[in-house]
């Protein structure tokens, strides 16, 4: 079993990305294999709306998101991890979300499957916010849901957390990390 995180916080070592760890940390316990890719060190252009994906099923334009293909066709499940700014996703992980719009192309123009293979695969959302709005995680979610669809994969679950803004807030939750690790274990364990 091959767990991806990826982590879409700006914030190194935030609320989310310790939510994230400790979610790796329990699929770990499990015995999968877990790695990170971290957006934010990475070089990911926009999506220009070439429509060259639609030819080819691959994205022309050249920079690290090739590398963040090659981990999503790796894995068996992925987790996604972003806080809410303005009530969506982060940029970073929106701007990869976007890229994906070849691995849109590879399922619906080209009738391939979009991630190489049909294997089953299975997705987890976690994810902050530093409001207590009643809809905080509505707009995210619903963008995360979308992707999972279009990649064939099962949305599993969400963790979700409003009212944690102070980068290391989540440590403070009464049981945010042991929430995070029980993920893990049952994300690998279904």
């Amino acid at each position: 079993m091959r767990v991806l995180g990826i982590a879409g916080s700006p914030r190194w070592g935030g609320n989310t990305d310790l939510l994230l760890e400790e979610v790796l940390k329990g699929a770990a316990s499990k015995g999968a294999e877990v790695k990170t890719v971290v957006l934010n060190r990475l070089r990911i252009a926009p999506c220009q709306h070439c429509d060259a994906c639609l030819e080819t099923g691959c994205c022309k334009v050249r920079d690290d998101m090739q590398g963040v293909y090659d981990e999503l066709e790796w894995a068996d499940r992925i987790v996604l991890a972003a806080p809410i700014h303005f009530m969506g996703i982060s940029a970073q992980m929106k701007v990869m979300i976007d890229r994906c719009q070849c691995l849109w192309a590879r399922k619906y123009v080209l009738k391939v499957p979009p991630l190489g293979d049909d294997r089953p695969r299975k997705g987890l959302f976690v994810s902050v916010g530093g409001t207590k709005y009643r809809n905080v995680f509505t707009g995210a979610r619903q963008v995360v849901k979308s992707l999972f669809t279009v990649l064939n994969i099962e949305y599993a679950g969400e963790l979700l957390f409003e009212g944690i803004d102070e980068k290391g807030a989540i440590t403070r939750h009464p049981d945010a990390l042991k929430q995070a690790f029980e993920a893990g274990e049952m994300l690998v364990g279904e």
